[in-house]
């Protein structure tokens, strides 16, 4: 399925959602690192809908059939875009571009604008903090009156004593209210401007002691290129920070605050693959501007899939096999930690599904509607690991493209590749495995494949050189092969 990142709309969903593997059990993760302790938008439907992008944000066209190994470019002419130029070549599995304009809804990832000079974005977050700030004064003032004109009366209210207020209230450790407590220290509002005074707001958290925060690549994107990137704490203290590498197609950035203090302290991790269905989760994050704000949920559904965009002319799809949450998640809580009961960071709060593509003050954002999707954070734990060490992402491929029709009953190869290319990249994963054009992949080990997206997002669940079973279909015969997984490094 696709989904908006905060504020664009999102695909729909596929029309059959995939099995979920089996999870192998795992040990819970603490704080991740790599050799010491270094270490959001609707939903679009995988196989029946594209990536969606920020209102405002134009799609270029998209190649054909990208390859296996790179996420396939936005629809060549989404329903919330206007054609522009094409991006590049093969991700995980090609799109074929007609197919993409069969899409409806798109998926937005979750970066709130923020009003900036001369630009259009960020209308409604100046919406709500101007109606905060009246509504605040009037409150102020018609209390202070009401308080004046009743000074001479008896009061009917009970103050709690000094020794028994709210402020000695313990909270057991296991409460909604104590986790918070823990984790709101470790979390960042994160502000990404443009050279051009573009920009927008989301969420981040504390990955390592040395300063890395991880947060969504949509989420600073704008500020790639001599932009201006800011984190600030909830206690008010603000640091530069500059992007140490972003993946694109997975949709996670690491950034490092530039001076950071010694008292960081990183969020522990949890292990997504032992996430259920039904457990409790809390997400943070600066909905609509609102920095250091908690919601709550459950774990609706796990193995989502869901391609999303950030909606830039030169955007490719980011796809994920996600996990749905029903806690309100709204544009700004992009990059945001999604815990677990305990406090563990279970995923990264990256999009949203929505009703319509339009919001309150006609600024096209819409907000949460009770289903949003994480990244979990084993696949993200080991991406942020990879761009602190080389700043580039790595991907697995199969070295196959393949459609995006909707109504197949799973990933067809196409006849051909990007750009006139082979559709089986020779000598890669699929042709050593004897793939072929035409061959329609059904299932990636336990998982059902009903569509390009959900072969993708399954995909890159894996590292490049693990083994897994594709099973597919030929002439009406079922077929299953092994195949060794390729890698591909970057985003071009």
């Amino acid at each position: 399925m696709s989904t908006e990142n905060e504020g664009n709309p999102v695909p729909p969903a596929p029309s059959a959602p995939p099995v979920p593997p089996s999870s192998p059990a795992a040990s819970s993760q603490a704080a991740a690192s790599d050799g010491g302790e270094a270490p959001t938008a609707p939903i679009p439907p995988t196989p029946q809908s594209a990536p969606g992008a920020p209102a405002g944000d134009p799609y270029g066209p998209a190649p054909q059939a990208p390859d296996a190994s790179w996420p396939p470019p936005p629809p060549a002419t989404p329903s919330y875009a206007d054609p522009g130029a094409g991006a590049g070549a093969a991700w995980g599995s090609s799109y074929d571009q007609q197919q993409y304009q069969q899409y409806q809804q798109q998926p937005f990832q979750q970066p709130q604008p923020a009003p900036k000079k001369g630009s259009g974005r960020g209308g409604l977050i100046a919406a709500v903090l101007v109606a905060a700030l009246v509504a605040g004064g009037l409150g102020g003032g018609l209390g202070y009156t009401l308080a004046k004109n009743n000074d001479d009366s008896g009061s009917t209210t009970i103050s709690a004593s000094s020794s028994g207020g709210a402020t000695q209230v313990k909270r057991a450790a296991g409460t909604i209210a104590a986790v918070a407590q823990n984790a709101l220290p470790s979390t960042v509002t994160i502000e990404s401007e443009s050279t051009n005074g573009e920009g927008g707001t989301g969420t981040g958290f504390v990955f390592d002691k040395q300063g890395h925060i991880i947060t969504n690549n949509h989420v600073v994107a704008d500020s790639l290129d001599g932009g201006k990137l800011t984190a600030t704490f909830p206690d008010g203290k603000k640091y530069d920070a500059e992007v140490v590498g972003h993946a694109q197609g997975y949709d996670v950035a690491v950034i490092k605050l530039k001076n950071p203090p010694s008292d960081l302290k990183p969020l522990a991790l949890g292990d997504s693959d032992k996430v259920a269905v039904g457990d409790e989760t809390i997400a943070i994050g600066a909905p609509f501007g609102l920095s250091n704000t908690v919601t709550t949920g459950i774990i609706s559904a796990k193995n989502r899939p869901v391609a999303s965009s950030d909606g830039s002319s030169t955007s490719k799809a980011s796809y994920m096999s996600a996990l749905q949450t029903d806690a309100s998640i709204n544009p700004g809580n992009s990059g945001g930690p999604l815990l677990d009961a305990s406090g563990a960071v279970i995923g990264i709060n990256s999009a949203i599904q929505s009703a319509s593509s339009g919001g309150l003050g006609s600024t096209g954002q819409s907000g949460s509607i009770g289903l949003g999707f994480a990244i979990p954070i084993n696949q993200a734990k080991y991406v942020a690991q990879q761009l602190i060490k080389t700043g580039k992402p790595v991907y697995a491929k199969i070295g196959a493209s393949v459609t995006l029709e909707d109504g197949t009953s799973g990933a067809q190869i196409t006849d051909s590749g990007s750009g006139g290319s082979a559709a089986v990249e020779s000598g890669g994963p699929a042709d050593k495995a004897g793939l072929k054009p035409g061959d329609v992949i059904t299932k990636l080990d336990d998982s059902v494949i009903d569509s390009g997206p959900t072969l993708i997002g399954e995909i890159w669940t894996h590292k490049p050189g693990d083994k897994v079973e594709i099973t597919y279909k030929r002439g009406g015969s079922e077929h299953t092969v092994t195949v060794t997984l390729g890698s591909r490094v970057g985003d071009n």
